[in-house]
């Protein structure tokens, strides 16, 4: 979903962690014993059995093979969950694998057609007019819509948003070369970026289908019209030669995670975009706009993908400005095919992952983002108006007046919310700030400015609707406390922190637009044998492993579900999704439930509202090959080719998936 770890390397096809600075000083810290002793002590943290390693017996699982036990739980029931868990796969896996008494199917591959009218895929001939009608590259973020828009009632129909990240050339294109993209390649490229969204209907079995006939079908591509709005729109650094006036940015890129509104709209993020830009040595080292790019890692040579050769916009050189028109949220009305995307600079500019909705009874809405890079920071915006239950779609405009916060994590276990506000602290003119507009295209800085947490990758962010309980994805960071890079915390409280955690977060009075907060470590990831994991106080005895957590989301009965990206390198095991209850006898009693294929991510997921359907995300199935030596050509489908997927997983008995019945209020 996000970049890989440094330590990924420099593999052809593989995305990896760029270098960038690390601004803010700090020492390598206490070790993480001495932190967790102190947590101990003061909170009460760990229960019994926390800190006691697994033995080497061997457990079985049908049809999955035998994995030791320090790799996995034991073949249990979870109590609120009520599935049975999976082992642990290998990374070779060329199959999905999910929990007994459950199906999967595929529902939408990269190419296949959105609309009756569109093109066949045919990947050896393929065209960015062809590209631009079919579901587009390396499926991430997924958000499920009921239709007609009454939330927590309908799920025999929905609208299906699905973002697309990035695209592996390697994998799309036959002798592609590295290093020497031709114009062609370019603009399919372009046209397999942004977003899908498709109408679905399900059949007497219980299966979702894509109704080809939908006037709700379309494609949000790297070219399509946008406009911004907030604060950062009159800035003249988003005007560019050929948009002088700021009136049309052209596309999406690198839509990682998102969220989705109260009002039914969606909101999608853009993160690693400064892989698109190329040249930042050609601008002038005194320009203002040079230190603004650096610290968002644009690269001083080519770019990763080296569009500029084609596209000057992309050329820093002959367009220092097109690069501030993204790094935003993106919010798309899926009812309406007519509307233009608005982005929504109020949100601020950073490597969004994640745009997810919080409560608060004031009707005050709240909106969580982490920046997914070592270091970087957690954020969330707060509207200054409540909005209107009476209305839907982009009419709110609630996201263009508020308040972006950044987060301080306390070694007390307290917490603030710092707001981002030009004028206010150190965010003044005399420090290099000049207006509103200014802060939040320099989110970063201001975050830098204030002394915001530092964080081990901060990626996707939710609220848990039934205890209202904020969860925070770290999915790692491996330079923790190496060199002259900052140290443990007890936000982040591993060195070298390969395996990735993930913190819960207490607003005060659960109101999403508090200001302060208590937080605790829920999860540190890794295999159950090591000292340094531990699964929220349950014996680490009967939990599966996890790593590099990633998406988070929640079913019905408030049980966190974990998507991973990463996880084969530093416990040797397949991605998947996991699930973990949050409260009760079970809590921190994590299980897997499925298992991606080589080379991929379980890069998103999401239900219906009736949780009788579960919507994965299996991107870039078979990186690390190409399509001449492959590791992967996962789906096997008669193109042969390796073809990132969105799969639907339903229980076989017609229930819930993951166990127990359909509430009543769905059956109506």
């Amino acid at each position: 979903m996000a970049l890989k770890d440094t330590e990924i390397g420099a593999t052809a096809g593989v995305r990896r962690e760029d270098d960038e600075v690390v601004r803010s000083g700090g020492g390598k810290g206490e070790i993480f014993a001495d932190l967790m002793e102190r947590r101990i002590s003061r909170r009460g943290l760990l229960k019994a059995g926390a800190a006691s390693a697994a033995g080497a017996l061997v457990l079985t699982v049908p049809g999955v093979g035998n994995f030791p036990a320090e790799a996995q739980g034991a073949s249990m029931k979870p109590g609120t969950i009520k599935f049975t868990p999976i082992a642990p796969q290998p990374v070779d896996s060329q199959q999905i694998v999910l929990s007994e008494g459950h199906t999967w199917a595929p529902l939408l591959r990269w190419g296949d057609p959105i609309r009756h009218d569109a093109p066949e895929f045919d990947p050896e001939n393929q065209t960015p007019e062809a590209q631009a009608q079919q579901f587009g590259y390396n499926c991430d973020y997924i958000g499920f819509h009921s239709l007609p828009f009454v939330p927590g009632r309908a799920s025999k129909r929905g609208l299906l948003w699905v973002n697309h990240e990035y695209t592996n050339e390697e994998l799309m294109f036959a002798g592609y070369e590295f290093g020497n993209p031709t114009p062609g390649q370019v603009n399919i490229g372009l046209a397999a970026h942004g977003g899908t969204i498709v109408e679905l209907s399900r059949d007497a079995n219980g299966i979702m289908y894509v109704d080809m006939r939908s006037e709700y079908n379309r494609r949000i591509t790297g070219t399509t019209p946008m406009r911004l709005s907030g604060p950062a729109a009159e800035h003249e650094w988003v005007t560019t030669q050929d948009d002088p006036y700021a009136q049309t940015v052209l596309g999406t890129l690198n839509n990682c995670a998102g969220g989705i509104t109260p009002w039914g709209t969606v909101l999608t993020c853009e993160e690693n975009f400064h892989q698109y830009f190329g040249n930042l040595q050609n601008l002038d080292s005194d320009d203002p706009r040079y230190d603004v790019h650096d610290r968002y890692g644009l690269p001083e040579e080519d770019s990763e993908r080296l569009w500029e050769r084609f596209h000057p916009r992309f050329n820093i050189a002959v367009e220092p400005n097109e690069a501030f028109r993204f790094g935003w949220v993106v919010e798309i009305d899926p009812y309406n095919p007519e509307q233009t995307p608005v982005k929504r600079t109020a949100m601020g500019r950073f490597r969004h992952e994640g745009a997810t909705f919080g409560y608060s009874p004031s009707g005050r809405v709240t909106f969580y983002s982490g920046d997914d890079a070592q270091f970087e920071y957690v954020y969330k915006f707060v509207s200054d108006n409540a909005w209107d239950r009476s209305k839907r779609g982009m009419n709110q405009n609630l996201l263009d007046e508020g308040v972006l916060y950044v987060a301080t994590f306390n070694d007390d276990g307290s917490g603030e919310w710092l707001p981002l506000i030009y004028g206010e602290g150190p965010l003044t003119e005399e420090n290099g700030f000049t207006s509103q507009g200014d802060v939040m295209i320099k989110t970063r800085e201001a975050g830098d400015a204030l002394g915001a947490t530092k964080m081990d990758r901060p990626e996707d962010i939710q609220q848990n609707p039934v205890n209202k309980k904020v969860y925070i994805a770290c999915t790692n960071n491996s330079r923790r406390g190496v060199d002259d890079n900052p140290g443990v915390d007890e936000a982040n409280p591993r060195p070298e922190n390969v395996n990735g955690h993930i913190i819960e977060l207490t607003e005060t009075d659960d109101d999403a637009v508090s200001t302060t907060f208590t937080w605790d470590i829920f999860i540190l990831c890794g295999l159950p044998g090591d000292p340094s994991t531990y699964f929220a106080g349950f014996p680490k005895e009967n939990v599966s492993p996890i790593a590099a957590p990633d998406n988070v989301n929640f079913d019905i009965d408030g049980n966190l579900w974990i998507s991973t990206d990463g996880q084969p390198r530093p416990i040797g095991y397949a991605d998947a999704l996991h699930a973990v209850p949050t409260s009760g006898a079970e809590r921190g009693n994590l299980q897997q439930f499925l298992a991606v294929v080589a080379g991929s991510e379980c890069a998103s997921f999401d239900f219906t509202d009736d949780n009788r359907n579960l919507f994965v995300a299996v991107q870039h199935p078979g990186e690390g090959g190409t399509i001449e030596e492959p590791v992967s050509t996962w789906p096997h489908d008669e193109t042969g080719y390796a073809r990132p997927t969105v799969i639907q997983v339903w229980a076989d008995d017609g229930r819930k998936v993951g166990g127990g019945d359909v509430p009543a209020r769905f059956k109506r």
